[in-house]
């Protein structure tokens, strides 16, 4: 009897079951990030609509967050309204690039890798494959033309290009670290040109100001040569709609 207890003293307590919520007959998960500056509780939609997040502050209740995201239902489910369905772009046949649709042409005898031809991708291979190969065709494309356009601003702002690399960040376009690396959201490939560089140009102007200050502004409207305001825009128009291919 007593070496019972022992044994139930000891056992591990099971992990509380993840938090969910229900929106719109959907059942979504709610993810908790404790953040040591948070001063408040912030909640957020996933893009894709996968998931309800939460930044809460290292004092507050998780019980607290919860019941939070409850009392914003209404707002969490007019945000998951907004959410581009999730598509298949090989069932679709066309792929978005640079703010144009090209068609998929596949044929078994033709060669695996990507190859772009007017208006069309090109490629054989299997075809289960397609996304995967598609997917990683446009990230090589995002790397070639975002280094392209980081070497560009750069130049105008009076600076060395640093590394760039791609990210599959789900809320942010853009990030420069203190360390001088810039980091831009692969997905923006298949967006119109002049909203691509204008993350890049945005992310060029951190490498001199670490801030959103009028210098940094005054910085980005000096080595951005298109409509800033449109950019922006575009991307709080239409910036979800990047998410829907190749989820």
């Amino acid at each position: 009897m007593i070496e019972w207890l022992r044994e139930e003293y000891h056992r591990p307590a099971k992990p509380a079951p993840a938090p969910t919520i229900e929106l719109s007959g959907r059942t979504l998960p709610i993810a908790l990030n404790r953040h040591p500056r948070a001063k408040r509780l912030t909640l957020r939609l996933a893009p894709d609509g996968s998931a309800v997040r939460i930044t809460l502050p290292r004092w507050c209740r998780s019980a607290d967050a919860v019941a939070f995201a409850a009392v914003r239902r209404e707002w969490l489910e007019a945000q998951l309204a907004k959410v581009p369905a999730a598509a298949d772009p090989v069932a679709r046949g066309t792929i978005r690039y640079r703010g144009d649709e090209l068609g998929i042409r596949w044929a078994e005898d033709a060669p695996r890798k990507p190859a772009l031809e007017e208006r069309a991708i090109v490629l054989g291979g299997p075809r289960d494959t397609l996304p995967h190969r598609l997917q990683r065709w446009l990230e090589s494309e995002a790397v070639r033309l975002m280094r392209a356009d980081l070497a560009h601003y750069c130049a105008r702002a009076g600076l060395a290009a640093p590394d760039l690399r791609l990210t599959r960040a789900q809320r942010r376009w853009g990030s420069c670290s203190s360390k001088g690396v810039v980091r831009v959201n692969w997905r923006l490939v298949q967006a119109p040109d002049p909203i691509r560089r204008s993350v890049v140009a945005h992310e060029t102007a951190h490498l001199v100001h670490f801030d959103h200050s009028p210098d940094f502004h005054a910085l980005l409207r000096d080595i951005y040569e298109d409509d800033l305001a449109g950019a922006d825009g575009w991307l709080k128009a239409h910036g979800r709609g990047l998410y829907a291919d190749f989820g």
